[in-house]
């Protein structure tokens, strides 16, 4: 429990980018599943036509420090393989 001011101040802080953090991981998540989803069931069109939506928020999601940029990096390096592999 935050005893000083400052303290108490930082906890609250903590309590706003945590939501706001969470707010950008799970909309990264939800676009990176919608891609998986469509290439499982064979829907390669459908997930040709949602990667620029999920590459576009796992961008977004690095450029606020949510996630690491390597991470960011792998993560569009591997949907963009299973996409173009799906394709073939």
């Amino acid at each position: 429990m935050a005893n000083h001011k400052s303290a108490e101040k930082r906890n609250r802080q903590r309590v706003k980018r945590r939501a706001r953090n969470l707010t950008h991981l799970s909309s990264m998540r939800t676009f990176m599943k919608k891609v998986r989803r469509a290439l499982d069931g064979g829907d390669v069109d459908g997930a040709k036509a949602s990667l620029p939506t999920a590459i576009t928020a796992i961008t977004k999601a690095a450029s606020k420090g949510v996630i690491h940029r390597n991470t960011a990096s792998r993560y569009v390096s591997r949907l963009s393989k299973a996409v173009a592999v799906a394709g073939k």
